[in-house]
């Protein structure tokens, strides 16, 4: 066996032989590399937006997510959406994806869908800088300079309209805080009219709370069909008492339409009406709560109607949400619980 020369070295078993020269990645370019990285980057935030979105929308979600049984994802407004027109159809809903059906106690919450849909990146609708979705509505509304803003003596008519950046060069020469009081008093007047409709509604409401007799009635208005060759949903509370007489209230779904499935803009109006046969005409007014039972907030707005053994129906009226689009999550229940307080104003 041949000796090796002493001049060369024999690589012992512990060292790494290299057996060709491979270039390093700290001898690439950092702008190549960062260029890879964010062309990846932006392909998986693609993919992802691609598999989180809504099955019936198609847009990523931008609240609470649901899913069916089978895993297939729906937004909460697609979701009540699609419970309230089973609802009208009187149909069980199902998933559009598979058709399983769904409804809120089969259907659940994906948490972990939620938490990676508010990390994903969107731009601002303003100056397309990139946020975490999360955070992206606080800059649109608060921090971005080129959102649109208005003059602050809006309040005496200054009509502006502007990025934010430009709102405290446009302010420095705005007129209207340097020009005569005759030129805004239309204006305060608009104000100090608007300011007294809302005040006139609270003194109403303490004004009614001083009547004699007060009735207050948590209500459960439940889904009927009308005996039509349509039949079309209703709703309708169980008799309650008040005031020693009987009542019922009904509402409807877009009252004056003949398919509410066809709208996607929905209004429940309700009637007031007596079952009872008076001896003599009976003035009530009414306001409508959320009650402890309730899903939705309302707009307390007084009602009045004198019943009557001829007139025993109240007007048919909308019922006040704050949201009108509370109206399909309201739908999607079993059932409506509002708070009906009653007073009696003369009998």
């Amino acid at each position: 066996m041949a000796e090796a020369p002493q001049n060369d070295p024999v690589p012992s078993s512990s060292e790494n032989v290299i057996v060709c020269n491979e270039p390093d990645d700290e001898d690439e370019p950092v702008a190549k590399k960062r260029r890879m990285s964010d062309k990846e980057s932006d392909k998986l935030e693609h993919r992802l937006g691609g598999i989180l979105c809504c099955a019936v929308c198609l847009d990523l979600p931008r609240a609470a997510v649901y899913q069916c049984s089978n895993g297939h994802l729906m937004c909460a407004p697609c979701f009540t959406h699609l419970l309230a027109d089973a609802r009208l159809r009187d149909e069980a809903a199902t998933c559009p994806n598979c058709r399983v059906e769904i409804s809120k106690t089969s259907a659940s919450r994906n948490l972990a869908v939620e938490k990676t849909v508010s990390e994903l990146p969107s731009e601002c609708k303003y100056c397309t800088r990139v946020f975490p979705r999360h955070s992206l509505q606080h800059h649109e509304d608060n921090t971005c300079d080129e959102r649109l803003t208005g003059c602050r003596y809006a309040c005496i008519g200054c009509g502006w309209r502007g990025p934010a950046h430009e709102a405290a060069a446009h302010e420095e020469r705005c007129a209207l805080p340097r020009g005569a009081a005759a030129d805004v008093v239309a204006v305060l007047a608009d104000h100090e009219r608007r300011a007294a409709d809302a005040l006139a509604v609270h003194r109403q409401l303490l004004d009614l709370l001083s009547c004699e007799q007060i009735t207050i009635n948590d209500l459960q208005l439940k889904p009927y069909r009308t005996e039509e060759f349509v039949h079309k949903l209703y709703y309708e509370t169980s008799r309650f008492n008040a005031f020693n007489l009987q009542w019922v209230v009904k509402a409807f779904v877009n009252k004056n339409q003949r398919d509410p499935t066809q709208s996607s803009q929905r209004e429940i109006t309700y009637q007031v009406i007596l079952k009872s046969k008076p001896s003599c005409a009976v003035g009530v007014q009414w306001v409508w709560l959320r009650g402890p039972y309730g899903e939705a907030r309302l707009v307390p707005r007084p009602v009045a109607h004198a019943f009557s053994e001829a007139d025993p129906d109240a007007p048919a009226q909308p019922l006040p949400l704050a949201d009108p689009g509370d109206t399909n999550r309201l739908l999607s229940n079993k059932a409506i619980h509002f708070r009906l307080t009653m007073f009696l104003i003369s009998k």
